[in-house]
């Protein structure tokens, strides 16, 4: 199921949550190395795919800790940061993603968690 997100630079407005990874896929050519086809439902079935990191959540939250005047309220959240990301290519697991379309193009949402690995151009 590809849950359907429009409007007017919608990308731009996206905001992901916690650990989340929106991706680009990168689309296959659907040949193999020695040039057989593969059709979409052979495909689809791949669980390991490779795309664009395009937005982040902003990580890990860290449990707040009680300093020396507990009755004041902290809305100060801190997080871990992700490894991952926006530019990075990701090889990850499909089976982790959900599909969603944001203005007319797919992307796949995804936990850090089910990154293998990325490369990263600015080293």
């Amino acid at each position: 199921m590809i849950t359907t997100i429009g409007g007017i630079n919608t990308l731009d407005k996206v905001i992901m949550m916690g650990d989340r990874v929106l991706i680009r896929p990168q689309e296959s050519n659907g040949v193999t190395r020695s040039g057989l086809f593969l059709p979409p439902t052979v495909q689809e079935k791949e669980e390991i795919l490779k795309g664009y990191v395009i937005k982040t959540g902003p990580g890990f939250p860290i449990p707040a800790v009680q300093e020396d005047e507990p009755w004041k309220d902290s809305d100060q959240v801190r997080y871990i940061p992700l490894q991952v990301k926006e530019g990075d290519q990701a090889l990850f697991l499909k089976r982790n993603g959900i599909e969603v379309e944001v203005d007319h193009e797919k992307y796949i949402i995804i936990p850090q968690s089910a990154i293998l690995m990325i490369v990263r151009e600015d080293w």
